[in-house]
């Protein structure tokens, strides 16, 4: 059975192909309809919630007004699941358009949907909503980093200029969503967690080629030159993690900024124990006016293209928690068209030889 006929005209965005690929899984799932048992009771009753739900996706949303039933959101989830598993068999634009038109429809089977949101997350609950949200969409962009950073290194075979490009852009997006949805579980828990609260040994050497093999793909694919620079005595005690953390932010905001040019990292000794960290770039620079609010978390725009770590502006205020946390202050400076440098000096002693067995 296919249920074009029954959409007729009503289509919105929804080109002939994905309208078949559409009626192709909907026949999939009628014929499957023992999936429905808890729902439904006979083929036939899955084959009309089926062609309800279709014929809803192709219509934008739209249908009949009144309660949403049990099996038509199951049929909904497993249309989506199935379209997403059997992506081979549709145009990419295509299958973007039909998720569009489901998320659509999925909202108009509760249009009440919204208001009871934000009522969980006016109430005791809603800080748990926020970090279970951002662990969800950790777990994914981990496995795409993974991905897109092993074919990258050629593991997965030789790629093409074009692909190697193109990969370096789903990395750079991915790494900033999953930067965004760590930036907001670490404002919920207060933005100043170390990695215990005493100092441990650490190579300050390994800490930056960490940051530096997180952010080279981002750099490689903008054309920057990356300088990482270390001091003569590497083995010190510290907080590595939430040194890693601070510099692996600013160099991801510094790389953000910069259309041409370099960004340094660099972490020198000042006398003594004492060391400063600074992440320089040759970019815009930021703008005098965003200055007062630049630590700010979720702070506004006041237009398109204005400086901000985020839309939400997060990383920049988690930096200055880790850093005061560690006792020292994170500074900037400046200069319109020139570009920008964060620094913060740390008391970092040398780690002796029983430090490093312990």
């Amino acid at each position: 059975m296919a249920f074009s006929e029954k959409t007729e005209a009503s289509s919105v965005g929804v080109t002939p192909a994905a309208r078949q690929r559409l009626d192709e899984v909907a026949d999939q799932l009628v014929e499957d309809w023992r999936l429905f048992s808890e729902d439904a009771l006979s083929q036939a009753e899955v084959a009309a919630a089926v062609a309800d739900v279709a014929a809803r996706i192709v219509a934008g949303g739209a249908g009949q007004d009144g309660p949403v039933s049990p099996l038509n959101r199951r049929v909904l989830a497993l249309l989506r699941r199935r379209l997403i598993e059997q992506g081979d068999g549709i145009d990419a634009d295509d299958l973007v358009g039909l998720m569009r038109l489901i998320e659509q429809t999925a909202v108009s089977f509760d249009p009440r949907w919204s208001e009871r949101f934000q009522d969980r997350m006016t109430g005791p609950s809603g800080l748990d909503l926020i970090v279970e949200v951002a662990h969800d969409l950790r777990s994914p962009l981990t496995s795409i980093l993974f991905l897109a950073e092993t074919m990258l290194h050629g593991r997965s075979g030789p790629l093409t200029p074009l692909q190697e490009r193109q990969l370096g852009l789903v990395y750079s997006a991915a790494f900033g969503l999953n930067a965004i949805a760590s930036d907001v579980i670490e404002l919920v828990r207060g933005g100043d967690r170390l990695v215990g609260r005493e100092q441990q040994p650490f190579s300050i050497a390994e800490v930056l080629e960490s940051v530096r093999d997180i952010v080279l793909p981002i750099a490689e694919e903008k054309g920057l030159e990356l300088r990482f620079e270390g001091p003569a005595t590497d083995h010190r005690l510290g907080h590595p993690g939430a040194i890693n953390r601070v510099l692996l932010n600013l160099t991801t905001n510094a790389l953000k900024f910069t259309a041409e040019g370099y960004v340094e990292v660099r972490i020198a000794e000042v006398g003594g124990d004492i060391v400063e960290c600074s992440v320089r770039d040759t970019g815009r620079g930021v703008p005098a006016a965003a200055m007062p609010t630049l630590f700010e978390p979720f702070r506004r725009r006041q237009q398109a293209g204005d400086y901000a770590f985020s839309g939400s502006g997060l990383g920049l205020s988690i930096c200055r928690k880790l850093v005061e946390a560690m006792g020292a202050e994170l500074k900037v400076s400046t200069i319109q068209g020139e570009g920008t440098c964060f620094s913060f000096r740390l008391v970092l002693p040398e780690a002796s030889g029983t430090d490093l067995i312990g």
